[in-house]
């Protein structure tokens, strides 16, 4: 996402999010646990709308999402979401399924990393959001649920037939997609859907943690790291191993690496600027 912006002032707060900065991290708490954190429209366009922001301003070096309460996030709202979807007509739908596509863009384009914290339930567009972070750190209390054909529609919602099959498999994705049955976190550690497996409790101490180690590294490196991830799923091995030697020669050519050298030759740690 590019830094440059108009005329547009900095949102001074989120309505359907909470949202706290500190020591170049972010958290980012859905926060209606009443509701199982279950999304809104105005929850989806917050997260849509913030993540924009923070690529914009450079200050965030690293985003933990997480939900309050008993779970992570149960998916959209039945009454507010299901409920007022069966009343639009199909460019109002496609405009919807639109902007909930763009909140899967957004935290698979911005430019630093993304954590989800997990425990209890993430199911529907919460597994969609867990499944879009570049980390999803879980205890053991966790359970994805890929929910979509249960509800009669198609499970490839918001993206989740490109990024599943591309981190478990297609056998597994085809599992989990089709017949939306509910995983539990031992079985999404061995499958690949979770990166870290915590005691219970801890998934947002550990994710925390993790959040805070790479803020302090090289922001620029795990930007690129990122970008040319995403970039490069569909991607011939020509294609990609050409954008891999002009990303290196960038950065190359950036502070992080002589600081690198610099920090090496003088026996201390780098002190990493991400430039």
């Amino acid at each position: 996402m590019s830094p440059f912006t108009g005329s547009a002032a900095r949102t001074p707060g989120w309505e359907h999010l909470r949202v706290e900065v500190a020591d170049g991290v972010a958290t980012v708490t859905l926060a209606r646990p009443e509701k199982l954190n279950a999304l809104t429209f105005g929850a989806y366009a917050d997260l849509r709308d913030l993540l924009a922001e923070l690529s914009r301003e450079r200050s965030v070096r690293a985003l933990v999402l997480a939900g309050e309460g008993r779970g992570f996030c149960s998916g959209g709202d039945v009454d507010e979401i299901i409920g007022a979807t069966l009343g639009m007509d199909t460019a109002q739908l496609l405009d919807f399924n639109r902007m909930t596509g763009q909140v899967v863009r957004a935290i698979r384009e911005c430019p630093f990393p993304v954590i989800a914290s997990l425990h209890g339930v993430a199911a529907g567009a919460g597994a969609v959001l867990a499944l879009a972070a570049d980390f999803r750190v879980a205890d053991p209390t966790a359970r994805f649920a890929f929910l979509f054909t249960r509800v009669g529609l198609s499970g490839g919602d918001m993206g989740a037939a490109y990024l599943l099959p591309r981190v478990v498999g297609l056998g597994h994705a085809t599992r989990l997609l089709m017949l939306g049955d509910p995983v539990r976190a031992v079985e999404a550690e061995r499958i690949g859907l979770i990166s870290e497996l915590t005691e219970e409790g801890r998934a947002d101490e550990t994710a925390q943690q993790l959040a805070h180690r790479l803020a302090e590294g090289p922001a620029l490196a795990y930007a690129q790291t990122k970008a040319l991830l995403t970039a490069e799923l569909d991607m011939p091995l020509a294609a990609s191993v050409e954008l891999d030697a002009s990303t290196q020669a960038l950065l190359m050519n950036s502070a992080d690496y002589a600081e690198f050298h610099a920090a090496f030759t003088e026996k201390r740690p780098p002190k990493w600027s991400g430039r």
